[in-house]
C-alpha cells in the first residue's frame, strides 16, 4: 500500500482546533506560528497533525513552523 496523507481526526486534534480558533479570537495580535507551536504542546499532537494544522492554516499563519 501506498503512503497516505491523510490525518484522522483525533480528539486531540480536534481539541487543538477548537483551542486555536479561540486563541485566534481572543488574541489577533498573537503570532499564528506561535499560536500552532503552543497547540502542538498543548495538545501533544503528532508531526502529522502539526503539519495538518499549518496546511489549514497556512492562509493565517506567519511561516510554516510548528
Amino acid at each position: 500500500m501506498g503512503k497516505s496523507n491523510v490525518v484522522t481526526a483525533s480528539t486531540n486534534l480536534q481539541k487543538a482546533v477548537s483551542w486555536i480558533s479561540e486563541v485566534v479570537q481572543d488574541h489577533p495580535e498573537k503570532k499564528r506560528k506561535n499560536v500552532l507551536r503552543d497547540a502542538q504542546v498543548r495538545f501533544d499532537l503528532t508531526p502529522a497533525e502539526c503539519e495538518f494544522l499549518v496546511e489549514k492554516f497556512s492562509g493565517m499563519a506567519d511561516g510554516k513552523s510548528c
